[in-house]
């Protein structure tokens, strides 16, 4: 379960009731602060450990924002790392988001960057129906040599970061990912596929808004399709990842662009998986025929390199550490927060 492309606190204050003393009811916890830890990490299964949840009660309209996020270092030995981020209702609905890549070695020859990393795992939330919604960050984590790996949990948290984002006109959240599709899918990336452009959402309307505050981020796999006995030719690939944001006239056509944020990335062969969070804050036009209607995407070119893919969900995740019950995740995605 290393190679990931074959699958891939605190509390909310109480307030005390002054009425004749009485006991306050207990009040869900809407952010989690994780507690430092050295994390031993095996090399023949996933190590999976529980830092912490949140709760939120929902009615059955409203979507929120979750935000989780992972500082790791001091990395004994190249090791996997990935935030993961579950979430159910007692409504019966669930969703599941994961992020992650290589920390190498902690005295390894490489960019600081690269030795002491952070993952985030953002996303939306929207059960659909009345329930409470419990989301839980996991670390999940394998060594990529022989025998184990260490590495140190510097810090971290989950939160409802907003918990009234506005949702498009259809009564939808504003967001695009692979989390309602078959799991496990990769998008290959190379000189005779050089573009992919997803995640994609379709072209939404929305309330009259100031902007949109839009997010994408992206898994990016060097070395894909991976040859017999993990011995890539080439050690590195490059590409540029390009969120892009667009507005719509009444009679559709082009309002406005904007493809200002963007990254030229390098994924290394030792790193294998790399995180790539793109945000933009989108101001949105009015007058000139211009209405509250809007599409984003994320395009990614293959530059150079090795050939590599997009990542979009995920399969076969053990539930816990040595568990034979898996489940998948979305992967790379993409959503948008109004203002």
């Amino acid at each position: 379960m290393k190679r990931r492309i074959f699958a891939a606190a605190v509390a909310g204050t109480a307030t005390f009731a002054a009425l004749l003393g009485a006991a306050p009811a207990a009040q869900a916890a809407t952010s989690a602060t994780f507690t430092p830890r050295t994390v031993t990490s095996p090399h023949d299964y996933q190590y999976v450990a529980e830092l912490g949840s949140v709760q939120l009660s929902m009615t059955a309209t409203q979507t929120a924002y979750v935000y989780s996020t992972l500082r790791v270092n001091n990395a004994s030995n190249t090791t996997l790392i990935d935030n993961e981020v579950r979430c159910s209702s007692t409504s019966g609905w669930t969703k599941n988001e994961v992020l992650g890549q290589n920390v190498l070695i902690a005295s390894a020859a490489a960019p600081a960057s690269l030795r002491d990393i952070s993952v985030t795992t953002r996303f939306l939330v929207h059960p659909g129906a009345a329930g409470d919604v419990t989301c839980t960050t996991y670390l999940r984590s394998a060594n990529l040599g022989a025998g184990d790996s260490t590495v140190r949990l510097v810090s971290g948290e989950l939160k409802f970061a907003d918990t009234s984002v506005a949702n498009t006109t259809a009564g939808t959240p504003p967001q695009a990912d692979d989390g309602d599709t078959p799991p496990s899918r990769v998008i290959a990336l190379n000189l005779a596929a050089p573009t992919v452009r997803e995640p994609a959402a379709e072209i939404f309307e929305t309330a009259p808004v100031t902007g949109l505050s839009v997010f994408g981020d992206m898994e990016l796999m060097a070395c894909y399709p991976e040859p017999a006995g993990y011995d890539c030719p080439v050690n590195e690939m490059t590409a540029r990842v390009t969120l892009f944001v667009n507005q719509w006239k009444a009679d559709g056509t082009l309002c406005k662009t904007d493809g200002s944020s963007s990254v030229t990335a390098v994924v290394r062969r030792d790193v294998h998986h790399l995180v790539v969070p793109l945000n933009t804050h989108f101001t949105a036009a009015t007058g000139g025929g211009c209405v509250p209607k809007f599409n984003f995407y994320v395009k990614t070119d293959w530059v150079s390199g090795s050939t590599g893919a997009v990542q979009m969900a995920a399969s076969g995740l053990p539930d816990t550490t040595g568990s034979t019950s898996t489940h998948g995740g979305a992967m790379s995605h993409a959503f948008a927060v109004a203002y």
